[in-house]
């Protein structure tokens, strides 16, 4: 991760997006782009279109509404999750040590933009917003899931639905810590996220048969290893 006193100072390249882009990502990475210069709650889809160099129509064929935006880029956070796993950057690793390096993944993606991801949340969260809130709910529960799948999470009901609950409530405990994280290489939330984590592990060790209490007793203390280029680990 880039040093949290100054997470939005570095950009991707992706910030000067180029016409060779397809839309859908030119129209996210210009939204990213003038919400870090403006805030979120104050561009509009028609700004976003003119920078893209778009119609408002072409603009609708891929986003309804502004919110919908927010969801393709937590999108490419999924995405970047998932090529993690698909990259082998999990192998011979715990349960418990796969959750713990898919949440960093999935949180060192957002990164470069973190107070932008902050505004949208809290837009999300927003009094009054319950036609976003709902979906939002929703959202969640699609990234828990695959954090299951990456994480090789196969218990069956009823452990199942205890295991979601318990990966669930940890993944929004630890983004909310994270977004306003500004220590430095985010330590407060990866202190945060192995505590929780080794209180999940207890919590679940009465469960038979599930692959996070017995992935974590074979490994207690797992080797930890940078999960992608400028994430810092303890």
């Amino acid at each position: 991760m880039t040093t949290t006193h100054a997470p939005d100072r570095d950009r991707p390249d992706r910030d000067q997006p180029g016409r060779d882009q397809p839309d859908r990502d030119r129209i996210v990475d210009h939204a990213l782009t003038l919400a870090d210069a403006h805030g979120w709650e104050s561009i509009r889809l028609h700004q976003i279109a003119a920078a893209c160099g778009l119609g408002l129509d072409q603009v609708r064929a891929h986003f309804r509404e502004k919110d919908e935006i927010i969801d393709a880029w937590l999108d490419r956070a999924d995405a970047a999750m998932l090529q993690h796993v698909d990259g082998d950057g999990l192998a011979g690793l715990s349960a418990r040590e796969r959750i713990r390096r898919l949440i960093i993944v999935w949180l060192e993606a957002l990164a470069p933009y973190q107070r932008v991801t902050r505004e949208m949340i809290a837009h999300k969260l927003e009094f009054g917003h319950v036609h976003v809130q709902f979906p939002a709910l929703l959202r969640i529960s699609r990234t828990v899931q695959w954090i299951r799948e990456g994480a090789s999470l196969d218990a069956p009901l009823p452990r199942r639905a205890l295991e979601e609950s318990a990966l669930t409530a940890l993944f929004v405990k630890t983004f909310m810590c994270w977004l306003r994280d500004h220590s430095e290489h985010f330590k407060r939330t990866r202190e945060r996220l192995d505590r929780d984590l080794h209180c999940m592990e207890r919590a679940t060790r009465w469960l038979p048969g599930t692959r996070f209490a017995a992935g974590a007793a074979h490994e207690r203390d797992p080797p930890r290893r940078d999960p992608a280029p400028g994430m810092h680990t303890p």
